[in-house]
């Protein structure tokens, strides 16, 4: 009776026990509001806990690895651990492998110091040696390369100048004046002689205005010679005759675009322009091609003025290498040199003006020195 009247002495609960009926009787009083956790929150709850909680602590659910993803992450993780560590086959794999790149860098520098020696060819007989060039004698660093200029690059902002379409248009003139080569005609013309067709020449380059010259001024020049529906009649019938097609390429023409070519001053191209006009008189030169004379007058005149030969830019844009030139330019001089008309001087009287630079008082190259200058260049 006495011992059961003794109060019951009380055992000391453990540390976590106390703490798990805490929590319980605040689980059990939250109710059904604890279905409305955020799985967000209480997995972070969770993984805040320590592996190595004590003996007795709560266990996890089972149904936390089905809401969230930490079976997954103990999967890849175990992945990354197996691609770390490598079994041992494969780990001495890899080094062979290893072994076998540097063995392949060491052989490519070793070739690379000591190349093999190839096969020596058997000797070709090279015949007879071919004369060297002044360029070739030279150091590789002093050597020239020769280089096209673009001649029209300097001139794309002026539309005056045509520059886009300037090298379509010469072209284009090229292919035309193949169409104007003259035959020879004066053996079918009844009318006037090759000294009949001089004078006439001579006569209107004595005529001729900068400015194009009204109906009356032709009938002044002729004195009266034709009324002027005679004048304005074989006009029509000359145009009708030529189909209005009077486009004509001339050598004026292309001498100015080569003369840019060869970047030469207006005393030069006015020495190219006075050799040109030389020709005008003379039937044999009738039958040139307007852009082959151009150019040969152009060559003839640096020549002259000791100012180089045909450059790799003049070749590209005239379209002539410089031996294409060579037996026209030599005609050139000889006519320069001994022009048998000496009453027909207009052309020489108009270059001799100072405004002209007295470009017919320059003294004809001599013949011999003309061909070594060519020969040489």
């Amino acid at each position: 009776m006495a011992c059961s009247q003794r109060p019951r002495e009380r055992m000391p609960l453990p540390r976590n026990a106390k703490m798990l009926s805490t929590k319980q009787s605040r689980a059990g009083k939250a109710g059904p509001a604890a279905e409305n956790v955020d799985p967000e929150k209480e997995e972070s709850c969770h993984a805040k806990r320590s592996s190595s909680s004590p003996q007795g602590g709560p266990k996890k659910r089972s149904a936390f690895g089905d809401i969230t993803n930490a079976r997954k992450n103990q999967v890849v993780a175990g992945k990354k651990e197996a691609v770390k560590i490598a079994p041992p086959k494969a780990q001495k794999a890899h080094n062979a492998l290893g072994v076998a790149k540097n063995n392949e860098i060491n052989l490519k520098k070793s070739m690379k110091k000591t190349p093999p020696t190839a096969p020596a060819e058997p000797r070709v007989d090279p015949g007879p040696e071919k004369p060297v060039s002044v360029q070739e004698l030279k150091p590789p660093e002093q050597r020239q390369v020769p280089a096209v200029e673009d001649i029209d690059k300097e001139q794309l902002g002026d539309p005056y100048a045509n520059a886009e379409y300037a090298k379509e248009i010469f072209e284009y003139m090229r292919e035309r004046e193949e169409k104007f080569i003259l035959p020879d005609y004066m053996e079918k013309q009844t009318d006037i002689s090759g000294d009949m067709r001089a004078i006439l020449v001579d006569w209107m380059v004595e005529v001729q205005e900068r400015c194009p010259p009204c109906v009356d001024d032709f009938l002044y020049i002729c004195d009266d010679a034709y009324k002027r529906e005679e004048l304005i009649a074989m006009e029509m019938s000359i145009l009708s005759t030529l189909k209005f097609d009077i486009n004509i390429p001339i050598p004026y023409r292309f001498l100015r675009r080569f003369a840019k070519c060869a970047r030469a001053t207006m005393e030069t191209l006015t020495l190219a322009r006075f050799l040109c006009e030389m020709t005008l008189q003379e039937y044999d030169y009738a039958r040139e091609s307007p852009s082959k004379l151009a150019a040969s007058c152009l060559l003839l005149a640096l020549t002259m003025k000791n100012l180089g030969g045909w450059t790799p830019t003049l070749e590209y844009y005239s379209g002539y290498s410089a031996q294409d030139l060579h037996p026209l330019v030599k005609r050139l001089n000889f006519l320069l040199t001994y022009q048998p008309r000496d009453k027909l001087n207009a052309v020489r009287s108009k270059y001799s003006h100072r405004v002209f630079f007295e470009v017919a008082k320059v003294t004809p190259m001599d013949m011999l020195m003309l061909e070594e200058t060519l020969t040489s260049s």
